[in-house]
């Protein structure tokens, strides 16, 4: 079986980056979680049913038959009804999974149902590695970005582990759509910028549908 490819060489965080910018990126991330972490559950689940309409519209969305997903957790817009339709729909569902001994970086593997799933790393739902071998080379038509934040120019804020940034970084560009789904709180005007950072393609908020850039596919 051919091996999960070498993670991209990215190193969020690092201590050569911009103290300034890595101060104001930890700040921001700390609000952002509180106020994620404040919503109550009500609030919450009417939000992320909003967002989820939005996402449903997109073209992109109805015509994906391998797509990047992620479980939520904390708080985040929950995307799992998402995740179920597409298994209705007969739709490709990949979902990433920590490496272990690797901090930072992520494979991904095909999971066809929830019985697939286990508790992985930070809490997280992974696949089981006995049942879901890593993929050697993901391609996604469409990749459900998670976030802390984003800006209006497309930028992210993770939790400052650099997994999306590797894996992402992997995938090239033109690659797969990347859409985020998050609440409007969490879409700020401008994030501190990293060399490393890839824009995604469109945010989703319950409140609108925002392009940063157009989708630069093949």
């Amino acid at each position: 079986m051919e091996k999960p490819r070498n993670p991209a060489p990215i190193r969020p965080d690092d201590p050569g980056a911009d103290a300034a910018a890595a101060r104001e990126k930890r700040a921001l991330r700390a609000a952002l979680l509180a106020r994620r972490r404040a919503l109550a559950p009500a609030e919450a689940a009417a939000r992320s049913a909003r967002v989820l309409e939005r996402v449903r519209a997109l073209p992109a969305w109805a015509s994906a038959r391998q797509v990047l997903a992620y479980m939520p957790v904390r708080g985040e817009v929950d995307v799992a009804p998402l995740v179920e339709e597409l298994w209705a729909r007969g739709v490709r569902v990949l979902l990433p999974r920590c490496r272990p001994g690797q901090p930072g970086v992520m494979d991904v593997a095909c999971a066809p149902d929830l019985a697939v799933l286990r508790p992985g790393a930070h809490g997280i739902a992974e696949p089981d590695p006995d049942a879901c071998p890593a993929e050697a080379a993901p391609a996604p038509d469409l990749v459900l970005v998670p976030g802390v934040g984003f800006d209006r120019r497309g930028l992210r804020l993770g939790f400052g582990g650099g997994f999306y940034d590797r894996f992402l970084a992997g995938l090239g560009r033109p690659g797969p759509l990347l859409l985020a789904p998050c609440y409007a709180f969490q879409l700020l005007e401008a994030l501190p910028a990293d060399p490393w950072d890839i824009p995604v393609d469109v945010i989703i908020t319950e409140e609108e549908t925002l392009w940063p850039r157009p989708p630069q596919r093949g």
